[in-house]
Formats: C-alpha cells, sequence, structure tokens
C-alpha cells in the first residue's frame, strides 16, 4: 500500500508517516522505481507497536532506540527486553499516581455531591 492508504489504515497522517520513515522509524520502507514507498502487513504491526508505545508516554527518542535495536536482529533482544521493562515501570508508577489522584477528585466529587443534597433539604 502507498503511504496515503497505509495513513489511513493506521490512523495517521501522511505527514507523519513520511516523517517516522525520514528519521528512520521504519529501518528501511521498499520503494517502487519511481521511489514511492510500499508499505506491508509488517510495518501495519509495527506502527501499531509504536502509537502504543507513544500512547504509554515513551518519548521518540526512546522508540528510535528500540527501533534501532529491533533492526540489529534478534542479538537485540535481551536490549528491548530491559528498556520495554523500564518503560513498563514508569508506566505503572504513572499509573498508581493518576490513580491517586482520581481517588482525591472522586472525593472531592462526593463532598460536593453530599453538600450539594444537604443544601437541597435545608
Amino acid at each position: 500500500m502507498n503511504v496515503k492508504q497505509f495513513a489511513e489504515r493506521v490512523g495517521l497522517s501522511a505527514h507523519t508517516i513520511r516523517y517516522y520513515d525520514k528519521i528512520g522509524l521504519f529501518g528501511g520502507v521498499a520503494r517502487l522505481d519511481n521511489g514511492h514507498r510500499i508499505f506491508t502487513e509488517q510495518e501495519v504491526g509495527w506502527i501499531a507497536f509504536v502509537q502504543r508505545l507513544k500512547e504509554t508516554g515513551m518519548p521518540l527518542n526512546q522508540i528510535l532506540v528500540y527501533a534501532a535495536l529491533r533492526a540489529t536482529g534478534d542479538g537485540t533482544m535481551r536490549e528491548r527486553q530491559k528498556l520495554l521493562e523500564k518503560h513498563a515501570a514508569v508506566l505503572k508508577s504513572t499509573i498508581e499516581q493518576q490513580q491517586q489522584h482520581l481517588e482525591k477528585l472522586n472525593e472531592k466529587i462526593a463532598f460536593y455531591a453530599n453538600a450539594i443534597t444537604r443544601q437541597n433539604m435545608a
């Protein structure tokens, strides 16, 4: 599939796809004789994983490190695992912190609900 089709399929702009290719995130997309990129299902799966990493807060520079390790081959599996373990630990901490924030917000919401109920009863 071409850039436009790929972008539509993965929910990103064609500009973003070209940028990702330019910075080496794909590790070399096949091209036609005219220079147009051709994306496969493999890139669909890869970009879905990249999007997940981004959505969980991994910085693009770390994703690029992961991509470079991935492109190097199976000999970097342990390094990739460690990188993902670090990210998982950061994500876990962020989730715990957000859960605490949510609990405090819910306490405040309950406070207002009770106050409004008491006010309406008066």
